[in-house]
């Protein structure tokens, strides 16, 4: 029986509220097991360009990453927001290690094809590696993995934190029970978005495809939650989506998504 692994997606809204953070991370140092956190930080890199005169390009909620931004993301990404989550983490017992795609060569991305719009160095995801990431398990390190990939040649990427919890799931679940985590603002997928407590709780595909033809799923949930099925049908164990209560071992009011 495979040992059970869970990966956790924060965002910058937890990211840049101290409250928040420190409520998220009392939660997840003190989860059993191995782990792995995830997170992006896309607020605060807005903030830290504009303090720099640096202007930040976003298209549907997407960023465009020139040669200044990616600067600013490593900055940011990598240094501040990771090395502040690692230094709290070990202040809580949990003895975590700082990475982006490129260190161990954990995450091997290719930067995105120009189409009808281009991302600059924006990364998709091509290969995660499980061996490495199962080494830093072993030694009982709890892997932060920021939003940053690398193309083995030498170029860092900017990737989706999402995509990275999701594909970093997929990767390790040869070798474990994987559940992917994402903690947002919600309680999780509501049947009516100004009802907090319409908690759809249990989600397969067949009620996730009357939920989409009602339009109840609709706009920035639909990518979160393809990005759930497309962890599932590689071989995740589930997916749980929720607000930060979720990571609570009796919390029962947050979205589990199965096949």
């Amino acid at each position: 029986m495979k040992q059970k692994l869970s990966i956790i997606k924060i965002g910058g809204n937890v990211i840049e509220n101290e409250t928040e953070l420190n409520k998220f991370l009392d939660s997840f140092s003190a989860m059993q097991g191995p782990k792995i956190l995830v997170h992006g930080g896309g607020k605060l890199a807005t903030q830290i360009a504009e303090k720099l005169g640096i202007e930040s390009k976003l298209v549907g909620g997407r960023r465009i990453t020139d040669e200044e931004g990616l600067k600013v993301i490593t900055m940011v990404y990598g240094g501040l927001a990771n090395k502040n989550i690692v230094a709290q983490l070990q202040a809580r017992g949990a003895n975590a290690i700082g990475l982006s795609g490129a260190d161990g060569n954990t995450i091997r991305a290719v930067k995105r094809p120009v189409r009808e719009i281009d991302y600059g160095f924006a990364g998709d995801v091509e290969e995660v590696n499980a061996g490495a990431i199962d080494k830093l398990l072993q030694a009982d390190f709890v892997p932060v993995f920021c939003a940053i990939t690398h193309n083995k040649e030498g170029q860092l990427l900017n990737t989706n934190a999402d995509t990275i919890a999701s594909e970093v799931a997929i990767g390790m679940s040869g070798k474990y029970d994987t559940t992917l985590y994402y903690c947002f603002e919600k309680k999780g997928v509501l049947m009516d978005i100004s009802d907090e407590t319409s908690v759809v709780k249990h989600l397969e595909p067949k009620n996730y495809q009357e939920l989409l033809e009602k339009k109840i799923i609709a706009d920035g949930m639909l990518p979160k939650l393809e990005n759930c099925f497309h962890a599932l049908h590689k071989n995740v164990g589930k997916v749980c989506i929720g607000d930060l209560d979720m990571l609570n071992p009796n919390a029962t009011l947050f979205t589990t998504i199965t096949l």
